[in-house]
């Protein structure tokens, strides 16, 4: 804990100072990378650093998180700079995950990683990594608190945005989590309007899209070492019309099948390339079998991205499961 003390401190004195900060979330970032940058993004912001956050893809911002963004800090990709004062990396296990901006770390005058993940190898000059943490947003309270940067509503949404959805709803979290909650919802949070369109709200196209891939949903019971597997498929034509926020939720219901340790959602990017979220209860390290195929994540919650059929993509999966959990 001392290291992480000492990571936290450098990491004020790198931001106290800089005059240009650059932070990125990893490509098809998620409430706690965009949250996580958010929120240090405002506090830098008020210091009267230029700031600006981004991300390598996709060319948009998820709609679900767009009013996160109260001080219009986001930029297109495009919009970066080649080589950035000082970068802040944050929820992002690894430079490849940053995408089209990966180079921008070897560019960049100082680096500092932000993040919660197990595997990640620091590849910052500062490296502000806690595993122990539910979320990257929890490393961003205690830097923001070590920076002496105000708590408030807009601050604090961004924040919680983040600590609620990597917690699946307070789950997955610690009695000192629920009293960082607490610290968030007495900013002024509105936790049922932060949380709703992030994990509630779908158009009703996406019921349509969940007919159809749900009817195809596979379940093989003598998988994971007898525990159970369940997957599904998710085209490009089962998609059309739909935002990422819908494809990629529809691993919260795949996983709820009782039978199943471990739950699998195949997503179509491109033709013959696929997205993989994988979900475990309690028992089977998915981060292994997401390493082994090239990915990463947490315990009980990873992924990574594959080319071939759909076919070929489960082929290797079930695998790795063995591998894994056999």
């Amino acid at each position: 804990m001392s290291n992480l003390n000492e990571a936290l401190a450098e990491a004020a004195r790198v931001l106290s100072s800089a005059s240009d900060v650059t932070l990125l979330g990893h490509v098809h970032p998620d409430a706690d990378a965009l949250g996580s940058a958010l929120a240090l993004g405002l506090a830098l912001r008020r210091r009267g650093a230029t700031v600006r956050v981004s991300f390598g893809a996709p060319d948009t911002v998820p709609e679900t998180l767009k009013d996160l963004d109260s001080a219009g800090l986001l930029v297109p990709a495009s919009e970066v700079p080649a080589a950035p004062e000082v970068l802040v990396a944050l929820d992002t296990g690894s430079v490849s995950r940053l995408g089209p901006l990966a180079d921008r770390v070897t560019t960049a005058g100082a680096v500092v990683v932000l993040d919660h993940h197990v595997s990640n190898p620091g590849f910052g000059t500062v490296n502000v990594i806690d595993p122990t943490a539910e979320a990257t947003a929890l490393v961003v309270l205690r830097l923001l608190d070590e920076l002496g940067a105000e708590v408030d509503e807009p601050v604090a949404r961004c924040v919680y945005a983040g600590l609620v959805t990597d917690t699946r709803s307070f789950r997955h979290a610690r009695a000192s989590t629920h009293l960082v909650a607490a610290r968030l919802l007495e900013a002024g949070v509105d936790a049922e309007a932060v949380a709703r369109p992030l994990m509630d709200s779908h158009p009703f196209g996406f019921l349509g899209m969940l007919a159809r891939v749900l009817s195809r949903a596979s379940l093989d019971a003598s998988a994971a070492g007898g525990r159970g597997f369940v997957h599904a498929v998710v085209t490009l034509e089962d998609a059309a019309g739909l935002r990422p926020e819908e494809v990629e939720s529809v691993v919260d219901l795949v996983r709820t099948t009782a039978e199943a340790e471990v739950a699998a959602v195949v997503k179509e990017l491109s033709p013959g390339r696929w997205s993989v979220s994988l979900r475990a209860v309690r028992d089977v390290d998915v981060r292994e079998v997401a390493q082994l195929l090239g990915g990463g994540g947490h315990r009980l919650a990873s992924g990574f991205t594959a080319s071939g059929s759909a076919d070929d993509v489960v082929a290797a999966l079930r695998s790795a499961l063995e591998t894994v959990a056999g």
